[in-house]
């Protein structure tokens, strides 16, 4: 005759199933998407908003790292000096000598000044120019999340930054409202 122990075995580890990975297939039907790799997607939509994004800001003469700048300017607690704004900005640019030369460039527009002590200041041709700005972002924001729910686009959020988290990013604690 077996006794049964009344003191409690310990559970052995069931490891989680292992997904396989598909190759990237646009046209993947919704039951297939749980295969799909997250960096052809999340590839694909930051070169799809980004593309768009600069296009329409190209009808318009103005680029997307003379938006960060003026919105990096406008934002600061104090008016920031160029290298701030260059060490602020630099990690989103495409390169090095970007965010210098947009600099530049929105100085000789007059929508940027620059005081005695060479800090920059938005003038209000470059407030002006900020608000339109925005108002662009804001219209291809609704653009690009329609048919996509506030909860849905949060929900994504925070898969991607798990993700990027789990994958060794620093994405740094997030904030309680």
């Amino acid at each position: 005759m077996i006794m049964e122990s009344s003191t409690p075995q310990p559970q052995a580890h069931t490891p989680r199933p292992t997904t396989d990975q598909a190759p990237a297939d646009p046209a993947a039907a919704d039951e297939a998407l749980a295969t799909q790799p997250i960096g052809y997607w999340s590839g694909l939509v930051h070169a799809a908003v980004t593309r768009r994004l600069r296009d329409e800001m190209a009808r318009i003469d103005v680029t997307q790292p003379q938006y960060w700048v003026l919105n990096q300017v406008k934002y600061r607690p104090e008016a920031p000096s160029r290298r701030e704004v260059d060490e602020a900005l630099t990690p989103l640019a495409d390169g090095p000598h970007e965010i210098p030369r947009v600099v530049d460039q929105l100085l000789h527009r007059a929508w940027l000044r620059t005081d005695a002590a060479d800090r920059l200041h938005l003038t209000d041709a470059g407030e002006a120019a900020r608000v339109r700005l925005r108002e662009l972002a804001t219209g291809l924001r609704a653009v690009v999340h329609e048919g996509v729910s506030d909860e849905e686009y949060v929900a994504a959020l925070k898969v991607l930054r798990r993700m990027a988290a789990n994958a060794g990013a620093d994405v740094g604690a997030p904030r309680t409202a």
